[in-house]
């Protein structure tokens, strides 16, 4: 079972605070490691790729066959379900519609004194996304991080995917041909990273990295950063729910479990105005875990880092929600759009008992990169101006 809050309590005040202390990466000192690929790479440039993909990945081969040909892609493609092709058809019909909405303008006048003042915006000539590998990757990160690029002109978008054991995810070739990605490079963690920011013999160097990734590919986007942009270090996923006791029990508890499945140090906290809502949303995430395919990671991640969290009232959640800063927020209750135009701090929020978390994740339009572990408060998800910089 989850923890529970409660703010009539004396220690709630404590308890709240060491919830927002509490780490949940993994603590492991990766940095030497990190550095040592890093240095190997871009002294050695292939050589060392090609070692590594060999060691991490179980993959032996050469570096004219590092990038994906057209024939294995249009191959892979193939063998891909017709719904799950058409399903990646109208998501990055959707996700393009939201993403081409900001692109900037910037201005070009002439002011009172006869000066000529000038903001234009540019996109980077080169992005570099990561794409995990295996086949628990995900198509829609591939869509959510290329789209942008796309959208925001960057005219070379370039891919790298891990291939543990020479395996690709179909859906993640078919997902990268349909967002326009120039070019795909079956190599990943630390090492990936590396060749994007300095170059190799095969793979030019990029102006900007983005994408998720473990420990090794966090602290190496970190390294590298200053030779290259980055998008953001992003921690374990996290849903705040922010539910009155009129909601649905078994669609809030479905909410939840919806990130507790992606990771054992994933999170998903209930925040409500009653303690009986709040049992019957534990009753119903216990008996819906047993159903998942994922059910011990999604089980493991409500036990360790789930809450629930009861107010006197639900207005008391505004300055609850702008401390935690969450990832993703749900809103749901007649009093949802009061509450959310009080909100400072969200990287993505769902309004109403009919926008589901996932929504967001794959199909609404919005991009489902946002920032985790609190960094909502200064930070915004990906979006078209990460591809862009501005001269005056």
């Amino acid at each position: 079972m989850s923890r529970r809050l409660d703010a009539t309590h004396a220690d709630f005040d404590m308890l709240f605070e060491a919830l927002l202390a509490e780490r949940r990466e993994a603590n492991v000192d990766v940095r030497a490691d990190v550095e040592a690929i890093i240095t190997r790479v871009r002294s050695e440039g292939d050589v060392a790729l090609l070692a590594f993909t060999e060691k991490f990945d179980r993959l032996t081969t050469s570096a004219d066959r590092l990038r994906l040909e057209a024939h294995e892609i249009a191959a892979a493609r193939d063998t891909c379900d017709a719904a799950a092709l058409a399903a990646l058809e109208t998501a990055h019909s959707r996700i393009t519609a939201y993403h081409e909405k900001q692109r900037p303008s910037g201005f070009d006048e002439v002011d009172e004194l006869g000066v000529r003042l000038v903001s234009r915006w540019r996109p980077v000539a080169a992005a570099g996304l990561y794409v995990p590998g295996g086949t628990a990757a995900y198509p829609s990160s591939v869509l959510m991080n290329a789209i942008p690029a796309r959208v925001a002109g960057v005219s070379r978008v370039v891919m790298v995917v891990p291939s543990p054991d020479g395996i690709l995810n179909p859906l993640v070739l078919a997902a990268a041909d349909v967002a326009g990605v120039d070019e795909i490079y079956r190599v990943g963690g630390a090492q990936a990273v590396a060749a994007l920011a300095h170059g190799t013999e095969t793979i030019a160097a990029v102006d900007k990295i983005v994408g998720p990734g473990n420990a090794y590919v966090a602290e190496a986007k970190r390294q590298v950063f200053g030779v290259v942009g980055i998008d953001m270090i992003a921690g374990p996923s996290e849903i705040l729910v922010v539910a009155e006791a009129s909601a649905n029990a078994a669609w809030v508890a479905a909410d939840l479990l919806s990130q507790a499945e992606h990771d054992v140090t994933a999170q998903s906290i209930l925040i409500t105005d009653a303690a009986e809502f709040s049992d019957a949303v534990e009753a119903e995430v216990a008996r819906q875990v047993t159903d998942l395919p994922r059910h011990q990671i999604a089980f493991e991640s409500w036990v360790k880092y789930g809450a629930t969290i009861v107010l006197r009232d639900i207005s008391d959640a505004v300055p609850l929600i702008d401390r935690m800063a969450p990832e993703h927020l749900e809103l749901i209750g007649p009093r949802a759009e009061t509450l959310e135009a009080e909100i400072r701090n969200a990287g993505s929020i769902f309004l109403g008992a009919y926008a589901p978390e996932v929504l967001g994740d794959y199909l609404a339009g919005p991009n489902h990169v946002l920032p985790t572990a609190r960094t909502a408060r200064f930070s915004s998800g990906l979006g078209v101006l990460d591809f862009m910089k501005r001269s005056s």
